[in-house]
C-alpha cells in the first residue's frame, strides 16, 4: 500500500481504534446494580428492599405521619416509616428542602388546578453493596407499592450506579455501618 494512502487512512481509522481501547472499560468506576437491591440508610437504622429507577428523578422513601415543625428557628420533619413490619419509631429530622413532584396525569383533580405534590426533602446516607453516598429523599406514602424505597436518577448518578434490568438483588448485603438512634414520641 502506498504510504500517501496510509497516511490518509491512519488519521481516520486509527483515531476510531484508540477511541475503541478507551472504552473498552465501558463503566469505569461505576458499578453495575439490579433493577432491585437492598439498601441500608444508618439514621434510620433500616435495611430495605429497592427498586432503582432512572426515569424518577428523585428518591422516595416511604412514610407516613409526616408532619413539618420549626426546631431553633429550622425546619425540621417528624414521621413514621410506612410499609409492613416497618420500626414504629418516630424519626425527626432536619428538612433540607420541599420538592415538587409532578402528578400522573390520572392523579389530578381537574378541579384542583395543581398538577404537582409538594413533598418534604430530608437528607440520608444511601449504603448499597459495598458503596455509600448522602442523597437527598422525599418522603411520601408508598405503602401501596412493593418496594418501600425508590432510589431515583440524582442518587443513582451520585453513588455511580449503572442499572440493569435484567438482574436483581446482585450487589449483596450493603456494608452496614453503626445505626443512629430513632426518637420516640
Amino acid at each position: 500500500m502506498p504510504q500517501s494512502f496510509l497516511r490518509i487512512l491512519f488519521p481516520l481509522f486509527g483515531g476510531l481504534f484508540m477511541i475503541s481501547l478507551a472504552s473498552a472499560e465501558p463503566y469505569g468506576d461505576k458499578q453495575i446494580f439490579g433493577l432491585h437491591e437492598q439498601v441500608y440508610l444508618p439514621e434510620l437504622g433500616v435495611s430495605l428492599a429497592a427498586k432503582l429507577d432512572t426515569g424518577a428523578t428523585t428518591s422516595s422513601l416511604s412514610a407516613r405521619n409526616i408532619k413539618r415543625f420549626k426546631r431553633d428557628g429550622e425546619s425540621w420533619v417528624r414521621f413514621q416509616l410506612a410499609w409492613d413490619k416497618a420500626p414504629e419509631q418516630v424519626y425527626e429530622l432536619p428538612l433540607t428542602r420541599i420538592s415538587r413532584i409532578k402528578r400522573r396525569a390520572d392523579d389530578v383533580d381537574p378541579e384542583e388546578e395543581k398538577t404537582y405534590s409538594a413533598r418534604p426533602v430530608i437528607s440520608l446516607t444511601l449504603h448499597i453493596g459495598e458503596r455509600q453516598q448522602p442523597i437527598e429523599v422525599n418522603l411520601t406514602d408508598r405503602s401501596a407499592f412493593k418496594y418501600p424505597f425508590l432510589l431515583g436518577a440524582h442518587g443513582l448518578k451520585a453513588l455511580g450506579a449503572v442499572v440493569d434490568p435484567a438482574i436483581s438483588m446482585t450487589a449483596g448485603k450493603p456494608g452496614l455501618s453503626p445505626t443512629a438512634t430513632p426518637l420516640s414520641e
